[in-house]
């Protein structure tokens, strides 16, 4: 089969052309063109790549996503996704820009992204498509550079959430659209849980609002299965018998770390990092749960299933109605010339290493499920290990859509893998930058390089935003805890021999070439990312102090 792309694309016309001549009389007619695939782009928020069964983690045998499993043996399912910086909005960013944060200038919760930087949307629609974002944005600006959106504002709600949109519902003239910025938006009250309001609103859009002689590009983004994990009423039972399988970290790593989560002699133990356990100091799931038991692996035991039985039911919540959407795509003839794209918005640590939430620069939290479904030219039980990064799904998407990479985006195209074709231009590393340090979730600020083999981290443990953070405390729970620098700390994993990251290697005299291969590989993608830290000079002194 020919592939759908700009010099295939033309090929494939040609082929049809001769093919479709018809000899009937002196007459001839020449077959109409085919339609630009159309592109569906979902994205759950939290789904971590083990909660999904086709990746076969501990979790598959709970069966938590048959929907998925589905589309992914009947497509490409991509094993070596990351993303470069393991939070909500910076992630968002990253894909809509193809760009790392410190370009895009989205580098942490508080990041914007105005309409001259929604870059995707707007290449495609040079290309030709309509162009629609509903449900979970989450990027302060509105989502203009759309020819339609309804959205969530913020966080948004799990039950009965209010959507903001261009054209329908209530005009309201002060509403705050993101944080800090109040402008004039359409809001709509929904009833139900959110994964259901969604696909309800997609739905209607596919089947009321979309040009039926245009391709499409839909963000299709759930808010699920973000926490506090508030699930639909009809999963109260879903695994209400079933005993989850515990990863052993959770109780038991003695060479996992170093002092940049620890301490010096121990002093951080429960200060960095919220935990499943009662080790953090002020936030943790036992605590949160209310969980008191003898012995204290009892207690962790209990907050853990609570915890992921909780996760996993708005993963089928979210599952569920993936059905709903792909019955419909089958039912109107949509199927065959779609490109779906399933993933999430990062990774997140479920219960490996007693961390709760993502931010992390390990496996669980920075890898992404990434499910690529088109008849066209994927097989069926497809799978690729292709060292991937977020930054990398735009300029593919935009590739396959028959446009050409712009310059100004950072991301590798990975087409000619969805393609079938031989790799070029594959990534052999990839980088990934944790900007805040001790808030929310109490993880440090850090950077580091994934290779298929091996992965390096630098703690170096400072806020970017002196003016911001160097004085405040957080709040939590009436207590108030200072954002305070914390020792700085290398750890190097062997991912051959130790893909849970149990063991840092950093110290070990056998690594110390692969130490300094990899720091000076690091030297030069920060160079070539731009990443030189301009604007926050404090931050380059410090890196280059402990380096």
């Amino acid at each position: 089969m020919v592939p759908y792309t700009s010099s295939g694309f033309s090929l494939l016309l040609i082929l049809l052309g001769s093919c479709a001549l018809v000899s009937c009389s002196n007459e001839t007619k020449t077959a109409a063109a085919p339609q630009p695939p159309n592109i569906v782009f979902i994205m759950s928020d939290d789904h971590a790549y083990n909660a999904v069964g086709a990746y076969g983690s501990r979790l598959a045998a709970v069966n938590p996503t048959p929907v998925l499993d589905e589309l992914a043996a009947s497509g490409l399912l991509f094993t070596n996704v990351f993303c470069t910086n393991s939070i909500c909005t910076p992630s968002r960013a990253n894909i809509l820009t193809g760009q790392y944060s410190q370009t895009n200038g989205v580098l942490d919760l508080d990041g914007r992204l105005p309409v001259e930087k929604q870059y995707l949307p707007q290449e495609l629609k040079k290309l030709g498509y309509q162009t629609a974002m509903v449900g979970k944005w989450h990027l302060k600006e509105a989502p203009d550079a759309f020819d339609y959106y309804n959205v969530l504002p913020g966080q948004g709600k799990y039950f009965d959430p209010i959507l903001y949109t261009r054209e329908e519902g209530q005009r309201v003239d002060t509403l705050r659209f993101g944080q800090g910025l109040r402008r004039a938006v359409n809001i709509t009250q929904y009833t139900g849980h959110s994964s259901d309001v969604i696909t309800d609103i997609t739905l209607d859009w596919l089947d009321n609002k979309r040009k039926k002689d245009q391709p499409f590009f839909l963000m299709h983004h759930y808010k699920a299965p973000h926490d506090d994990f508030e699930f639909a009423s009809r999963y109260e039972d879903y695994l209400s018998e079933v005993h989850i399988p515990e990863p052993a970290s959770l109780y038991d790593q003695p060479n996992f770390g170093s002092a940049a989560l620890f301490g010096e002699n121990g002093e951080l133990v429960h200060r960095i990092g919220t935990s499943v356990s009662d080790r953090h100091r002020y936030r943790s799931y036992t605590q949160q749960y209310g969980i008191e038991a003898e012995p204290r692996d009892s207690a962790t035991s209990l907050a853990y299933q609570e915890y992921l039985k909780r996760y996993l039911r708005c993963v089928k919540g979210v599952d569920d109605n993936l059905k709903r959407l792909f019955d419909y795509l089958k039912a109107n003839d949509l199927w065959e010339n779609t490109i779906i794209v399933y993933t999430a918005d990062q990774g997140m640590m479920l219960g490996e290493h007693d961390y709760m939430d993502k931010r992390w620069m390990y496996e669980e939290s920075m890898r992404m499920p990434f499910i690529v479904h088109y008849p066209a030219l994927v097989g069926e039980g497809d799978r690729s290990d292709r060292l991937i990064n977020n930054t990398d799904f735009a300029p593919t998407l935009i590739e396959l859509a028959g446009g050409s990479v712009p310059d100004y985006m950072q991301g590798k195209s990975f087409a000619d893998v969805v393609r079938g074709e031989e790799a070029t231009n594959a990534r052999t590393a990839t980088y990934y930058r944790y900007w805040m340090h001790l808030v929310h979730h109490d993880v440090p600020a850090h950077f580091g390089i994934r290779t298929d083999d091996y992965k390096l981290i630098y703690y170096y443990s400072e806020h970017y935003d002196t003016t911001k953070y160097g004085q405040k405390t957080m709040m939590w729970m009436d207590e108030s805890f200072p954002i305070e620098s914390t020792p700085k700390a290398w750890e190097l994993y062997d991912l051959k021999k130790d893909p849970r990251e149990l063991v840092n290697r950093y110290e070990d005299p056998a690594y110390r070439e692969i130490v300094d291969d990899l720091k000076a590989k690091l030297i030069s993608m920060r160079e070539e990312l731009q990443e030189g830290d301009v604007a926050y000079p404090h931050l380059g002194q410090v890196i280059e102090k402990y380096w």
